[in-house]
């Protein structure tokens, strides 16, 4: 038991191959020389907090943050209290534009979690300070595969790709049956370029609902 839920089964074939055993043991060492983010017990929270079953988007994101005490686990997402970074900043802004939520105080996406919405990073986990230092270990393989087994999923899921790394992911979805909608990315050097102005949200919940799927509150409560 990994997930604690549904993706145990889904995910189970994965991960018994010899890559993925390797990769434990590559993060283990990692965990124990190196300060690792997110910390190892929050390492799966987006598998853990939206099942298989209960997915209805996807929004993937790159690598988790680097810095002290923000990764945790879900893709663009910080802890409350955490200072909101800035593509997060730049996704509260469209958010506002687009369904006219009013930016939360704080940085945690998990109310979106817990409605459907997995928060999906490429590369699960990262050194301190060293954006990209887990890239090739192993992880873009194992997310693969979640995408595959998202992909082969009846009912119709969205799946939001914003900047090219996360469009070349979503590369594999079949978009004669799921949606995919993808954009610039949000981070301050591309949301200009499309990004802002892409109404990611709004096109997700219509979707859902011209197929009869309950849309999500992108509305996110203060703290």
């Amino acid at each position: 038991m990994i997930f604690g839920n549904d993706w145990d089964e889904v995910m189970h074939e994965e991960t018994q191959k010899p890559y993925f055993q390797e990769l434990r043991y590559t993060l283990a060492r990692e965990y124990k020389q190196y300060t690792v983010y997110p910390p190892k017990e929050l390492l799966f929270s987006a598998l853990k907090l939206t099942a298989y079953s209960e997915t209805r988007v996807v929004i993937l994101g790159q690598d988790p943050y680097h810095g002290a005490g923000q990764a945790h686990g879900l893709s663009f997402s910080v802890k409350p209290g955490v200072r909101i970074p800035p593509s997060l900043r730049n996704i509260y802004a469209e958010l506002a534009e687009d369904v006219g939520s009013a930016s939360p105080n704080h940085g945690s996406l998990l109310h979106w979690s817990e409605q459907g919405v997995l928060l999906l990073n490429a590369v699960l986990t990262v050194r301190e300070g060293q954006p990209g230092s887990h890239k090739g270990m192993g992880w873009e393989r194992f997310t693969d595969a979640i995408m595959e087994k998202l992909n082969e999923r009846e009912t119709p899921l969205v799946f939001i790709l914003w900047g090219s790394h996360a469009q070349q992911k979503g590369a594999c979805i079949d978009q004669s049956r799921h949606k995919v909608i993808q954009s610039a990315h949000p981070s301050p050097f591309s949301a200009h370029r499309g990004f802002l102005g892409s109404k990611p949200f709004s096109r997700t919940n219509q979707f859902l609902s011209a197929h009869g799927l309950e849309p999500i509150h992108w509305h996110i409560p203060n703290l």
